[in-house]
This record gives C-alpha cells, sequence and structure tokens, in this order.
C-alpha cells in the first residue's frame, strides 16, 4: 500500500471513528473490540473508516435520515436486535425523535410483519427505557406532528384510497385492481390498513414514511414489484431521485450488496419510466 492510500485510509478512520462516537456515545466503539478480540483490529478500522468515515458523508441523505434508514432496514431483516438498538440510540443522538422511531417501526408492519414489528418495538423500548429525560428536540420540518390532508375522512376505505393516491397514484390503483379478481378482501385490507390507518398517523412525514418503506422492501429482498411503486411514491412527495439511490447504497452494508444491486436496478427502471 502506497503512503498515499494509507493517509486516505487513516483519514476515513478518523473520521469514521468521530462520527461512530458521535452516535454511539462512547470514546471506544464496541464493534473495534469486538474485531480485535477475534484478530482482526485492522479490519475493525477498515469498516468503521469505509462505512462511517466515507459512506455515512456521502451528500444526499442526512444524517437523522441515515439513521431512520437503517432503523426500518434492521426491523424488516428481523434479527438483529442489538444492532437496531445501537442505531436507534443513535437516531436519537443526532436528532430524531422517539415517535419518529416508534412511527418507522410501526410503519414497516406492512411491509415485514408483525412479529418483526414487536421485535423491534421491544428493542426501542429497552434503548427507551435506558434513557434519562424528556423526548428529543424534533429533527427538521418533517418531524413532530406531521398531519396528512386526509386524516379527517371518517370512512376508512375513503380515507385509504385518498392516501394511497396522492403517495403511489396510478401505480398503487394497478396493485388494488390487480388483486380484485383473486383475493378482493386483501386489496381492502391494503387500502384500509396500510394508507387508511397507518399512513395517516402523525410524527413522520409522507417523505420518510417512503424513504422508510424503500428501506424495508430493500432489506426483504423478495419485493421489487413493491420497491418501484414506493420509488414512484418517494419522488410523488417530494423525494428526489438522489435520495432513492443514497438509500439503496446505505442500505448496501446492512442487507448486503446483492440486496442493493436489485434495488439500484429496479431505480434504473423507475427512473427511466419517469
Amino acid at each position: 500500500m502506497s503512503d498515499l492510500q494509507q493517509q486516505d485510509r487513516s483519514a476515513s478512520f478518523a473520521q469514521g471513528l468521530k462520527l461512530i462516537q458521535q452516535l454511539g456515545g462512547a470514546d471506544r466503539p464496541a464493534v473495534l473490540d469486538l474485531f480485535e478480540s477475534i484478530g482482526e483490529a485492522e479490519f475493525g478500522q477498515q469498516c468503521v473508516g469505509f462505512i462511517y468515515g466515507d459512506v455515512y458523508h456521502r451528500p444526499g441523505l442526512p444524517l437523522p435520515e441515515r439513521q431512520l434508514v437503517t432503523v426500518a432496514a434492521l426491523t424488516a431483516l428481523g434479527y438483529a436486535g442489538s444492532q437496531l438498538q445501537f442505531h436507534a440510540k443513535a437516531a436519537l443522538n443526532v436528532g430524531c425523535t422517539r415517535h419518529q422511531l416508534v412511527e418507522a417501526v410501526i410503519h414497516v408492519s406492512s411491509f415485514a410483519g408483525f412479529p418483526a414489528t414487536l421485535n423491534a418495538l421491544t428493542a426501542l423500548k429497552a434503548v427507551f427505557d435506558g434513557l434519562p429525560g424528556e423526548e428529543q428536540a424534533p429533527a427538521g420540518e418533517d418531524s413532530g406532528d406531521t398531519e396528512v390532508p386526509w386524516a379527517g375522512i371518517e370512512d376508512r376505505y375513503e380515507r385509504g384510497l385518498a392516501a394511497m393516491k396522492a403517495v403511489d397514484g396510478e401505480a398503487g390503483e394497478r396493485v388494488a385492481e390487480g388483486l380484485r379478481d383473486i383475493a378482493p378482501d386483501l386489496a381492502t385490507y391494503i387500502v384500509e390498513f396500510t394508507f387508511g390507518e397507518i399512513y395517516s398517523r402523525p410524527h413522520l412525514s409522507l417523505r420518510h414514511r417512503e424513504i422508510v418503506t424503500i428501506a424495508a422492501c430493500v432489506a426483504l429482498g423478495t419485493a421489487l414489484p413493491q420497491l418501484k411503486v414506493h420509488i414512484h411514491g418517494l419522488l410523488n412527495v417530494g423525494g428526489t431521485e438522489q435520495e432513492v439511490v443514497e438509500t439503496v447504497l446505505h442500505l448496501a452494508f446492512y442487507c448486503g450488496f446483492p440486496a442493493a444491486l436489485n434495488a439500484v436496478a429496479a431505480a434504473r427502471e423507475v427512473f427511466a419510466q419517469r
């Protein structure tokens, strides 16, 4: 390795160490001790430098959003409780609120199932119980009581239809119509529960909900048609193509490169259609 490459790697590690200290609230990240304990201290430093020193500092997706993305993906994966607790606490440390984290996890229930959400809520409770004080300040203009225009519609199905049209447009309607001949009740449940109930809840903006949905679909790895619908959805509610790409790239290190590659291919197709 050349001196210049070594300098670049050292700079990335220093930048990554500073960030992971901010996220975790500890001077010595536990992940470094783990790698050192198995004789892989250098690889641990490479991971910290590359993921936290380079990827986390990329433009296009602010740090609070990156943590919401990570929490949503780890919820959907369903087997990373310890990492979920770390990133939930990290999200609070960079300005997300407890309400936002709870809403992100609840939102994932429609995509990864209730067992995954219940496990994640248990992890969040452990984090919250270990923290002093009141809820942290909201992170930016998209947090807080984000009321949607259809929240006042009393009929749940009509409320769900309004939400689905606003978020997913014709793509969402085609999904519902495609179920009419074989499972019309499933279409009704999707409209009434996912859109009529979940998408009508406060504390998480529509842009954040679609970013969370994309994260869940990437993590699942088996939901490419739904991923395409919700990439459209994010762009429909004010998100950008850069946010889509950065969300997927960020998740390569939590869900694996194959999942990220499949998701990038889906994004390319959606961008071309638009």
